[in-house]
């Protein structure tokens, strides 16, 4: 197996981390990949990251450190692993109520009874094992178990559509998932193939609701939203206008400080805190649109 290094720093602001990946491919050694992410912390700083096979120049990244006003990078090699071997131990299948999450190696696992949800690690976020998305999937659980029937649902920030498929699973509805990653819609669709559900869920690229297809079936029974604090509060106005009266609404993505100020935001608007619950650091909210 190859050997990896990786070399990581912060710094504050977008334009100057952004201009530091751009100056990192050009290093020699050039590296395989490299990641430009805010931290989400409210800091306003962001972390730059490069991923190697052979040892880095340590010297080049000092110096570039220090032109771009960064931290010095950590430099560290990671150890040799069976990565293959390591999803499949890591990503062991998921049960949320009614819901289970499984990846292919694990399709002989798969009990009778249950809402099977094939998802497979990928580039895009929701494979049902980190608290956000095990919150929405247990809430849409107790939900359906009230006998909540939605004509029409929405997944805002979609990832995997694991949301959006969990719904197809449950009712005959006009589903649509829409995420700002083109790259997660595909994945998105690639998993509705997988799960048997193409043509239950419309996947759209889109920033929010700001799609025609996303306008045009409006107002929604149901919305989830399993993104960040800073966009759920951003986009509250507009999910409110989009939600018919009496529709349920499932947030998260939510640290758990972070709770109060978004429930705050969205009953402000008229919709009704239900409940949340509380998976390790994140949150998940349920509210109602009032009628």
């Amino acid at each position: 197996m190859t050997a990896t290094f990786t070399a990581l720093t912060t710094l504050p602001g977008k334009q100057p981390a952004e201009a530091l990946g751009d100056a990192l491919e050009r290093l020699d050694p050039e590296p395989a990949g490299i990641g430009v992410f805010e931290i989400e912390d409210g800091s306003g700083l962001w972390e730059v990251g490069a991923y190697f096979t052979e040892s880095p120049d340590e010297t080049a990244l000092a110096l570039l450190a220090a032109a771009f006003g960064a931290k010095p990078f950590a430099v560290s090699q990671l150890p040799e692993t069976d990565w293959v071997a390591k999803v499949r131990r890591d990503l062991a299948p998921v049960q949320a109520g009614r819901f289970f999450v499984y990846g292919s190696h694990d399709a002989d696992k798969v009990p009778d009874g249950v809402e099977p949800l094939l998802i497979d690690a990928s580039m895009a976020f929701g494979t049902g094992h980190h608290g956000t998305t095990l919150g929405c999937l247990r809430a849409l659980d107790r939900l359906a178990e009230t006998g909540f029937a939605p004509a029409r649902v929405a997944d805002i920030g979609c990832g995997t559509a694991v949301l959006a498929m969990a719904a197809a699973r449950l009712w005959p509805a006009t589903i649509l998932a829409s995420d700002i990653d083109a790259v997660a819609v595909e994945v998105a669709q690639a998993n509705l193939d997988a799960n048997g559900l193409a043509g239950r869920v419309a996947c759209i690229e889109a920033a929010g609701f700001d799609h025609p297809d996303l306008a045009a079936a409006a107002p929604y029974d149901l919305i989830f939203a399993n993104i960040l604090k800073g966009p759920l509060i951003a986009l509250a106005p507009d999910l409110t206008a989009h939600a018919a009266p009496d529709c349920v609404v499932i947030l998260s993505g939510i640290l758990n400080e972070q709770a109060d100020q978004v429930t705050q935001t969205y009953a402000e608007l008229g919709n009704n805190p239900v409940s949340r619950e509380v998976i390790g650091d994140w949150t998940t909210i349920v509210l109602q649109k009032k009628a």
